[in-house]
Parts: structure tokens; sequence; C-alpha cells
């Protein structure tokens, strides 16, 4: 394939950060061969390369961005926020403000702020098993609930977890328990045999970085249900779908009330920002009012909180059905590509995120890894040449903004649909 986006500099400026950076980059995901390209800026839907290639953004910083990059509303008051400071180590009346309006649009009582998603999970189930005073905990193989000891475990003998990373005590990851999206009797069985230990489930309502899956009819209820059935919490971790599939949480759209609910992302207009939240009753075990501890120095940061409510009005106004017009777009690109030259193609989208994967059919994690991560790749490599620019991995999802228009998901359909065309015979 011929590179026609030279990025000579991005280039020589990872060698420079091969050296300062393990791998480069100060994220795992941001790395890919042979070099990742650097973005020297951003603006609506767009993203300018240090070689002066603009780019159709369709990665939006991994999800936060659903007002495309650097909306100026947003702007406005990040910088009306900086000529008065932007962090005091102090209480502020815009934390009231904003905890008041996620309240009434997401039912929860009582909420703490942090810094990041991994943050907000880690407090979170620390606080579930405080609460309920109990150790096991469960999570859904592949679910991502950031990069701490509580999570990074993968399923091993029955559904025990066994350490995905090194430096993780067996001890810590012995008392995760593993199940299956989407699977119910995966369930049954783990709650059936472990349920009076059990102080939690934590999951997100729409598997986001396996690719998308979102979940099967009734799943959601029934994990409602179930935790209700055993006395344990329901933790969603709403970082990824929090105010990207409606004007609200995912677990609203399915109309189930968890326990507690991480947000990120979104919630944080751009700038470093998660939340979790919910039952006072539980909310209160949070030190100082309780004993479970937890801290920040961070947390609250009034630029992150101005750039919040900024996103979140703003959001007030937009209409979330256009989505579910761009997904039927890209769905028919998706048809024609398999019946013009019968290839595995499927695409799996709700709201504003999707993922194309290169497999007939794709419900589960099982499913999402049988598909062709090397046709992937090369998919990827190949937008870049038309300069479209997607998450270079098959195991993340892809995000619509309220900047993006029919014209630009349909270069992205039609991009999809050559691909196909100039790899026809590739099996």
């Amino acid at each position: 394939m011929v590179n026609r986006n030279h990025n000579l500099l991005s280039e020589k400026l990872f060698d420079r950060s091969k050296e300062l950076f393990p791998g480069g980059v100060n994220s795992p995901v941001r790395f890919y061969e042979p070099y990742p390209i650097f973005i020297r800026s951003g603006k609506g839907i767009n993203i300018f390369s240090v070689d002066g290639i603009k780019y159709i953004d369709f990665c939006l910083a991994y999800g936060p961005l659903i007002l495309g990059h650097s909306p100026p509303e947003v702007k406005r008051k990040i910088v009306e926020q900086l000529e008065r400071g932007w962090l005091f180590g102090a209480p502020t009346e815009l934390e009231i403000k904003y905890a008041e309006i996620l309240s009434k649009l997401t039912g929860m009582e009582m909420m703490r702020f942090t810094n990041s998603g991994t943050e907000a999970t880690m407090h979170a189930i620390r606080l579930g098993r405080a609460y309920k005073k109990r150790k096991k905990i469960v999570k859904m193989r592949s679910g991502y609930h950031g990069s701490h000891d509580y999570v990074l475990v993968s399923p091993g003998s029955g559904a025990t977890g066994i350490p995905s990373s090194p430096g993780i005590p067996d001890e810590t990851s012995k008392n995760t328990l593993v199940a299956e999206f989407n699977n119910f009797n995966s369930l049954e069985r783990i709650f059936k045999e472990n349920g009076t230990e059990i102080a939690l489930l934590i999951t997100e309502p729409i598997l986001g970085n396996i690719g998308v899956i979102p979940p099967e009819e009734g799943f959601i209820k029934f994990l409602r249900e179930i935790t209700e059935r055993y006395d344990s919490l329901l933790i969603m971790d709403e970082v990824i779908t929090g105010f990207r599939i409606n004007y609200g949480t995912a677990s609203q759209f399915y109309n189930i009330k968890p326990d507690l609910i991480i947000l990120g992302k979104i919630v944080g207009g751009g700038l470093p920002f998660a939340i979790f939240g919910g039952d006072k009753e539980i909310m209160e075990n949070i030190a100082p009012a309780g004993k479970v501890y937890q801290a920040g120095t961070f947390s609250g940061n009034p630029l992150s909180v101005a750039a919040g409510i900024a996103t979140i009005k703003s959001l007030k106004e937009r209409d979330y059905g256009i989505f579910n017009d761009y997904l039927d777009t890209l769905r028919k690109f998706v048809r024609d590509s398999i019946e013009d030259f019968s290839q595995e193609i499927t695409m799996n989208g709700i709201g504003s995120m999707f993922q194309f994967f290169f497999n007939n059919s794709v419900k589960s994690v099982n499913d999402a890894i049988k598909s062709d991560t090397k046709k992937y790749f090369r998919f990827f490599k190949f937008l870049l040449n038309k300069n479209i620019y997607i998450p270079h991995s098959q195991f993340e999802s892809l995000f619509l903004s309220f900047k993006h228009r029919k014209r630009e998901v349909e270069k992205l359909g039609s991009a999809l649909y050559e691909f196909f065309r100039e790899n026809k015979d590739w099996k």
C-alpha cells in the first residue's frame, strides 16, 4: 500500500519519545507500528498532524469529545475560569452547581468527583466492599474499568480471576470473579456458588473496550435482578456511555437503577474528570462523612468542572436521534460491501459509538476475539491514507460527534467499500 501521507516529523518525534517514555507513549493505546502520528491541533471534526495533514476524526480522544474538538462554548468557559484561577485545593460553588445538575439528570443522590475513570472505579469498588462487608466482586471478561489491581484480571480456573499484568498479587485478583457479558448462565453459576461473599458486580452497560458489544435483550435488567437477589451492589461503569447514547445514562436508557454509577470522559468536557455516585446511604460512607478513604488534590478542579458544565448544558439542546441515521448510513455500506465482495464484515453500533468487525457476527467477547485483527489494522492504515482517523485497535470504539455531518459519515462508508474493492481477493 502506498503511503500518500508522509509523517516525517512524527517519525522523528517518536524516535525522541522512545528515549523518554516506555514504548514512546504515555498510554499503551497510543502506540502502533511503525510509529504513531503526532497531533498538533484539533478543530471541530478534524485533527491536524505535526506534518500538517488534516484528518476527519472518528476517534475523538477515545470518547470525551462529543461536541468535537475545541467547541467554542466549552472553550469560553475554560478561559473565563482561567482568569479566576485554576486550582485552589478548597471547595468551590461551581462543584455544587455541577453536582446539582448531574443529580437531576442521572438520579445520583450523592457523588464524589475524581480525575479519571480508573480512580472512580477503584474508589467505588472499595466503597462497595466496605458497605457490604464482603470481599468478592464480579466483573465481565474484557470489561474495562481502568488500570488498577482490582480489575486487571483475566478468567482463571472456573470464574476466579488471575492477574492480567505482572505486579498484581494473586491474593488481590483471587477475589475478583470473571463472568461472561450477555451470558445469563455464567452469572447464575457465579452467584449461586459465591453469592453470600459477593459485594458487588461492576460492568459497562455496553462493552466498549472489546469493540462495541451491546447487551442482549433483558440482560441489563437481569443484572439488576440477580444483584438484588443476592444482596449485592450493582455498579454501572458509564465512563464511555454516559451522555453518549442519550442525554443521561445508559442505565436510564435500559430502564434500571444501579446502586452506583461511574461517569467520565464526556462529563469532563475533554479535561481530566470522573465521578462515582449513587444512593446517599452508600455514599455517606466516604470520608470525611464515613470511614472509607478517598482523596485527590485535583479532584473537582474548577477547570474540569467548568468544562463539564458547559458540555452538559450544550448537549441539552442536541438531537441524539441523528446518530441513528448516521449508523443506518454506515450499515448500508457494510451490506453493500458484503453483497458485492463476499467479505466477512459486521458493524455493531448504538447511539454515537460503533465498530467494524472483520467477522460475520459479534454478539459476545468470544465472537470479537475471533475477528481478523490484521485486516482491521490494514483497514486503519488504508483510512489514514484517505485522511480518516480511527482507533488503530479492533478492540476499541469509534465515535461520532455532533460536529460530524452525513457527508463525513458517507466518506467513511465509501472508504470501507473501497477498501474491500481493493482487497476483494485477500482472504
